[in-house]
């Protein structure tokens, strides 16, 4: 299938400062993609470099196959919404969403405008809206007008700049739902800058996370989560709880860790993302919704990786989750989550009650730990 869009060792550089260095990457038609990480890493800039608005130091941007390395900003086949929208507040949502249209040359008559214009107020549900002035309109309703004035023009490529940044929680995960159904029903790829982690696992097809300017991977939100190649992808996606150590001893099954505190743990070679050979620094993640938290000792596998006996230091109630703070004396302090319906069946744990922990071999991964 031929990419939408393309870099070829994409580098940006602003004086001394490289904000984007040696990015390659493949966006198919039809994908929604995520550019994740946090302030400074490089996914505006990349975005920018798509759109027009920055042109490389190095490497090649592509569009259909084209290098579009000197071709502006208004002669790319792209569309983009803003942070804030950028909505002109003297015009209606109508002539807001129309105005795109009445750039081009040869302009569209208008009757094409309007009927355009009604078509695409209707996919983003804004039927009878055209009037309003978009001062008089929700947070949640300008942020549909700006994408009701990007999918008009038709674009191959939307782009969107942390389109839902000023929204509250509750509007933003509807709005994110919207934009998922939004973007099956026009088939146009989607890519999205966001700090946002659940933003990006719940809405994208696949995830680019990237730091100081780099991409340190891609890959489903599933693969991202459960597959995380370094440490830092696996702390920036989702929780993790981090245990260093030393490789003892590795063979074709099994390696061989001793933690810092001395506990040494016996773990299947398939769960490290890197090869290792002994006398190597590693670190072990987990989940905090792998560990296990019971007052029966008895009730903990017999071949779980690791045993913990632990004083819960905290309690966060989250409405479907509880998130426990733990510590343990070799350990030091960890994360668990328990589900709603597990608290339910059973005396819900208290704080300063020491409780027994464990989680298994196959929820535990081996990743390196120099970083």
């Amino acid at each position: 299938m031929t990419s939408v869009t393309q870099f070829r060792n994409v580098s940006k550089r602003y004086g001394d400062i490289t904000a984007a260095h040696n990015l390659n990457l493949d966006v198919v038609p039809g994908e929604f993609l995520s550019f994740l990480g946090p302030s400074g890493c490089g996914k505006t800039t990349s975005l920018r470099l798509i759109a027009g608005f920055e042109q490389p130091s190095e490497g090649e941007v592509y569009l259909e196959g084209v290098c579009v390395n000197n071709v502006p900003a208004y002669s790319r086949p792209v569309n983009m919404v803003f942070q804030h929208y950028a909505l002109f507040p003297h015009l209606n949502v109508e002539k807001n969403v129309a105005y795109g249209l009445k750039q081009q040359s040869p302009k569209p008559t208008v009757r094409e405008i309007d009927q355009r214009v009604h078509q695409v107020l209707e996919l983003v549900q804004l039927s009878g809206y055209g009037l309003r002035h978009t001062w008089e309109l929700s947070g949640g309703q300008q942020q549909r007008v700006a994408l009701a004035r990007a999918l008009i023009n038709k674009p191959k490529v939307l782009l969107l700049d942390e389109p839902l940044a000023a929204l509250d929680r509750k509007l933003r995960r509807e709005m994110q739902i919207e934009l998922q159904n939004l973007q099956r029903n026009v088939g146009i790829t989607f890519i999205l800058v966001t700090h946002d982690q659940e933003e990006a696992l719940s809405m994208s097809d696949r995830i680019c996370i990237m730091r100081e300017g780099e991409i340190v991977q891609i890959g489903s939100p599933l693969d991202l989560y459960d597959r995380p190649r370094t440490r830092y992808v696996a702390g920036f996606v989702g929780k993790s709880n981090f245990f260093d150590g030393v490789v003892e001893q590795v063979d074709t099954r099994q390696v061989e860790i001793r933690l810092k505190c001395g506990i040494e743990v016996s773990l299947n070679n398939s769960k490290s993302a890197h090869s290792h050979k002994s006398g190597d620094k590693v670190c072990i993640s987990v989940r905090p919704e792998q560990l296990v938290l019971t007052r029966d000792e008895a009730s903990i596998p017999e071949d779980s990786a690791i045993k913990s006996r632990a004083r819960i230091m905290n309690r966060i109630f989250l409405g479907e989750q509880v998130e426990y703070l733990l510590h343990d004396e070799r350990l030091g302090n960890f994360l668990a989550l328990s589900s709603r319906h597990n608290e339910l069946n059973q005396i819900p744990f208290e704080i300063n009650e020491v409780v027994f922990v464990a989680w298994s071999r196959d929820a535990t991964l081996i990743l390196a730990g120099d970083e």
